[in-house]
């Protein structure tokens, strides 16, 4: 190491951390640079001491990468803070050997998946003229180094072949594991992140994640690993320990996702799918189109590409618009009625659906869960297959609309969940084995829907993970149906809001990375829990529920990681108002969830009132967004400037107050001493925010011009670069 250790931490410390946490992570990186098995990475790291990228060092050093929610995900990388193969490989000897104590004699396997994704550095962190290891590394590989682990350990693997062009989807995977029997199984994807971003999520025999205190069991064995045991995989192929699965898995996912079909006989309206180049042609394309819809694809997102480089922001989430571009382009050449779009591993679904005016609204992810539960409860209810003992399952932060729906059809359902599926998941698995789990004493073949508002669903018993195809298939029904009679789903989904009452439901995110980042989410909810808000933008709390707090309806804390999931704050405040926040489990923010109930009406509502209705609640839901996110940063000491709160949520925090405090001034003085330098001025300004930096802050700018003289033409000039 040409950089010693006391130099390592002079840098380190210099950053303001806790002295114990900066000597670990001085440590860890001296370990890196001297260790053999980490040879192959000391140029990469030398590079970045030499340059003096200390807090890029520190924040790949400062801790391992948590075993989160069902595994470790995060930015691939250099360091234990990054996943790489010396992150996924010893979580997978440590799943590895937990699988093995449940069976010390017996024959055990596996299921592994993967998506499309490929290291490309795109953040261009690491030095292009050296050697890098991970550079070009797909998912397949991971898979594939995961595989020789597993077989290592005496296991046997069932997967696709890494070296095929084909991928199994995230519901495979559940449906497999279940199918073969497997004791396990691992997905390597991190699902709708950045291209750069990998994960490797871990399932239990009934085709889940495990829920607390067996995924305890799992963290903790992995934390103490420091080697692992493999096998060659062309050995362990050879000797049949790997073995490939074909093209049956998917026909048998896709036979059993055509017995949920509602409407077999009906299949008119024109539908737009893009799987965002990911791996859901595969299930939702191949569906739609066996079942005879007409599906219309978007050119430049139907090839697999893990760099999603056609989708904007590279960000390739259904929960955004901004996925939706190129296929609003496809469906207005080809006049169709909705656009359907799936992440990466094609668990996520995002819909867009034409309104009577030709133009396209966004539906977000509660009011896609409202579209398919009614569907399912009106048709299986006229059909007469609607069991006695039916039963929703859904989170405490999904909308409230979801229950009137199911209680207007008879059916129980189960609202107040933690986020994540593994809970819906786990309670279909202890009906499965037991016949009872809660309140509920049925079989699991009463299950009708699963869901949360993060576009999430599971729609039967026989996949235990969120799963786009089914969804897919009921809204294109549901889309035919009303087609046929004459009418649009937009104005589908404006009755239910007449006869149930508007809800709006609003996400606000607050991202924060690393060490800092971390630092700040756990200040914030250890201050809202000592001392809630007394009133958030005028409107008073009446309630604050510690999901924590050992007398709250959950029950005593199970283990470490059943206190992380329940690191929630629930809020009611007058009029029914319920504001919900807690640190995302597997990325670095903090998510803020909004409802706003509307009067529930006697009889259905007239347009004009729902309008009415629409616009007070989603207002006062903002109003109540933006007020909560400035109140939980002052506990931090975080003061953002008005315009600033208007940035999109895929911004961190740093960038929000460097546009508040550095941008907007240099812009300023831009205007009054080098107009003609305006355009360098804001792409210079903006260079460190990602990709479309002028997208991202363009609701930020409005705000400024709003408040802001300006003369004619500077103001043109600003509205033209910002798309104003």
């Amino acid at each position: 190491m040409t950089v010693p250790l006391d130099i390592v931490q002079e840098g380190f410390a210099a950053l303001g951390f806790d002295d114990e946490v900066t000597a670990a992570a001085a440590r860890s990186l001296t370990d890196w640079l001297e260790q053999p098995a980490f040879e192959e990475y000391r140029p990469q790291l030398q590079a970045l001491l030499d340059a003096g990228k200390y807090t890029e060092l520190f924040d790949a050093f400062w801790q391992t990468i948590p075993f989160g929610t069902g595994g470790r995900r995060g930015p691939v990388g250099l360091g234990p803070n990054r996943f790489n193969f010396h992150t996924l490989l010893t979580s997978v000897q440590g799943h590895a050997e937990t699988l093995r104590e449940t069976a010390p004699d017996g024959a055990l396997r596996v299921v592994l998946a993967y998506d499309v994704r490929v290291y490309r550095d795109l953040r261009g962190v690491y030095d292009p003229e050296l050697p890098n290891p991970l550079l070009g590394s797909t998912s397949a590989d991971f898979a594939r180094r995961a595989a020789e682990v597993y077989v290592g350990n005496g296991l046997d693997v069932l997967m696709l072949d890494p070296a095929g062009p084909a991928y199994m989807t995230t519901p495979e995977l559940s449906f497999a594991i279940r199918h073969h029997r497997a004791h396990g199984g691992l997905n390597v994807s991190a699902s709708h992140n950045h291209p750069d971003d990998n994960g490797g999520k871990f399932y239990n025999r009934h085709g889940g994640q495990d829920i607390p205190p067996h995924d305890e069991q799992l963290a903790l064995r992995v934390e103490g690993i420091t080697s692992v045991r493999a096998t060659p995989f062309d050995e362990a192929v050879q000797a049949g320990s790997v073995r490939f699965l074909g093209e049956s898995d998917n026909e048998r996912y896709l036979a059993m996702n055509r017995k949920l079909s509602l409407a077999p006989g009906v299949r008119g309206g024109r539908i737009v799918y893009t799987p965002l180049n990911g791996t859901g042609s595969a299930t939702v394309g191949r569906l739609l189109r066996g079942e005879g819809f007409d599906v219309v694809s978007v050119p430049e997102q139907e090839p697999f590409d893990g760099g999603f480089a056609s989708v904007r922001f590279l960000a390739p989430n259904p929960e955004l618009p901004s996925c939706f571009d190129l296929a609003e382009r496809v469906g207005d050449a080809c006049n169709a009625d909705m656009l359907l779009a799936t992440d990466p591993d094609a668990d996520r679904i995002g819909v867009e659906l034409r309104r009577p005016d030709g133009s396209w609204r966004f539906v977000s992810g509660d009011e896609t869960l409202l579209l398919v539960l009614h569907f399912l409860l009106e048709r299986r209810a006229a059909q007469g297959t609607l069991p006695d003992d039916a039963f929703v399952l859904t989170t405490l932060v999904s909308t409230s609309r979801l229950t009137s729906i199911a209680r207007a059809f008879g059916c129980t359902i189960v609202d107040d969940l933690l986020v994540g599926l593994k809970w819906q998941a786990d309670a279909l698995a202890q009906l499965e084995l037991t016949g009872s789990w809660r309140e509920l004493r049925c079989r699991p073949e009463s299950f009708i829907m699963g869901g949360e508002e993060s576009h999430g669903f599971m729609l039967t018993q026989l996949v235990r993970d969120k799963d786009a195809a089914p969804a897919a298939l009921l809204l294109a029904e549901y889309n035919a149906c009303v087609v046929a009679e004459g009418r649009c789903l937009s104005d589908e989904l404006d009755r239910l809001y007449a006869t149930h009452g508007y809800m709006a439901n609003r996400l606000f995110t607050t991202v924060m990375t690393g060490a800092a980042g971390l630092a700040r989410m756990r200040a914030i909810q250890t201050s809202l829990r000592a001392t809630p808000p007394e009133s958030v933008a005028g409107v008073a709390v009446t309630s604050c529920i510690d999901l924590a707090d050992e007398a709250c309806w959950l029950g005593p804390l199970r283990s470490g990681t059943d206190a992380a999931a329940r690191n929630v704050l629930s809020m009611t405040l007058e009029g029914g108002v319920r504001i919900t926040v807690r640190p995302s489990g597997t990325e670095p923010k903090t998510k803020l969830y909004v409802e706003v109930p509307g009067t529930t009406p006697a009889v259905p509502m007239e347009a004009a009132q729902l309008d009415r209705e629409r616009s007070r609640c989603d207002a006062l839901a903002e109003r109540l967004g933006r007020d909560f996110e400035r109140l939980m940063l002052d506990r931090v000491g975080i003061h953002l400037a008005g315009p600033a709160t208007q940035l999109s949520g895929m911004l961190g925090i740093e960038h929000k107050q460097h546009f508040g405090e550095t941008f907007l001034p240099a812009l300023e003085a831009a205007l009054r001493t080098a107009p003609d330098d305006l355009v360098a001025c804001v792409d210079e300004g903006l260079a460190a925010y990602g990709r479309e930096p002028r997208a991202l802050v363009a609701a930020g700018m409005a705000s400024w011009l709003a408040a802001t003289e300006l003369p004619d033409a500077a103001r043109a000039t600003i509205e033209d670069l910002f798309g104003l």
